[in-house]
């Protein structure tokens, strides 16, 4: 539904007016972009939000004071393991939605005398007349075809300089968290590197569950992992609570005595939760993964069947032996909590836990 919106055009912005556009594609982007939104009111910028689906439902429950609008839906499921095939049906739905936002966020800016944008991964949102931010930490695609890498790096390349710079969330020196996916050779003249960006802060807290699942991701995936684990979690003698990050209403409920369900939580309830827990059963996205580094928790990792960034993040962690890894097509919970004490999660100096706060006042 498009939303009217109050032509302030005669009036001179008298403070930073900043867009912020998380890309809907599972919640990591948008929970990324919370500490950025914080400093940015901290700072005394006037803050405007952007997104879709359950990253707008989140941006909204997070930010209620703060207007919020509607952008193109890209629509991403991944309906099977192969990724080209997820991505190759969706392709021209992709590049409209990408050619729709731009359109959208033209408008937004011209309404509202938008001077900034920070866009995490929407690649249309940029204009000629505002300072333009992208966020990410994929400056290196991996895709398994060598080919069709290539092909896909040389058209991000072209997406990454509509920018004027770059934010990456890691650290500078390689391999940092990201590895080969935001090291090695620059695509683009000005990249930055933030350090660790997670809305999550460590403190005391008495362990209260056995483990904490939190569900994310695209569709009909994040689904069939949901009953993947209640079905093994019921089985086991383990207090469990279940976040199921389904963000259009808060639903709380108990699928059986010892499992807790919970539609979704805030960042404050969602920090107190996974400290109270002794593992953590999520994802291996690249914001879960930071959020990981904070909260210096051990964890199970899936990675999303056919998206290759988390498959390659979920391997390296586990060679390592930082992170236990499972395949969602051969999940067995009961083993790998017997195997989850042999892990070592990040270590308590093992990577800075905030973001360097200097390049957002900076720019700002």
């Amino acid at each position: 539904m498009r939303v009217e919106i109050p032509d302030t055009s005669t009036d001179p912005p008298a403070q930073p007016r900043i867009l912020v556009a998380p890309l809907n594609w599972g919640l990591g982007h948008v929970t990324r972009c919370i500490p950025i939104i914080n400093d940015l009111e901290k700072m005394g910028a006037q803050v405007f939000l952007a997104s879709d689906g359950a990253a707008l439902e989140l941006l909204k429950a997070e930010f209620p004071h703060l207007p919020a609008f509607t952008l193109p839906s890209y629509r991403i499921r991944y309906g099977t393991g192969n990724m080209v095939i997820n991505i190759g049906k969706k392709l021209p739905r992709i590049l409209f939605a990408i050619r729709a936002e731009h359109w959208e966020t033209q408008r937004l800016v011209q309404k509202l005398k938008i001077t900034g944008i920070i866009s995490d991964n929407r690649y249309g949102c940029f204009t000629k007349v505002t300072r333009n931010v992208l966020l990410t930490h994929q400056l290196h695609l991996r895709v398994p075809n060598k080919f069709l890498q290539w092909m896909a790096n040389l058209v991000l390349g072209q997406a990454l300089r509509k920018f004027e710079t770059i934010w990456v969330p890691d650290l500078k020196k390689p391999p940092g968290l990201s590895g080969a996916l935001a090291h090695g050779i620059p695509p683009h003249p000005s990249i930055q590197y933030l350090g660790m960006l997670s809305r999550m802060q460590y403190f005391h807290q008495e362990i209260e569950y056995d483990i904490a699942i939190v569900l994310s991701g695209p569709e009909p995936q994040r689904t069939l992992l949901e009953h993947r684990l209640i079905e093994q979690v019921i089985a086991l003698p383990l207090k469990t609570i279940v976040i199921r990050g389904k963000t259009h209403s808060k639903e709380h409920f108990y699928a059986a005595d010892h499992v807790e369900m919970v539609s979704y939580l805030t960042s404050k309830e969602l920090n107190k939760v996974l400290l109270a827990s002794k593992w953590i059963v999520c994802r291996s996205g690249y914001s879960s993964i930071m959020d990981l580094v904070v909260l210096r928790k051990k964890a199970l990792l899936i990675p999303t069947p056919g998206q290759t960034e988390q498959e390659y993040l979920a391997t390296q962690l586990a060679e390592n032996g930082v992170f236990l890894v499972q395949n969602q097509e051969n999940l067995d919970l009961e083993s790998a909590i017997k195997q989850l004490d042999k892990t070592t999660g990040f270590a308590d100096d093992h990577y800075p836990t905030t973001y360097d706060h200097t390049i957002l006042d900076a720019w700002l």
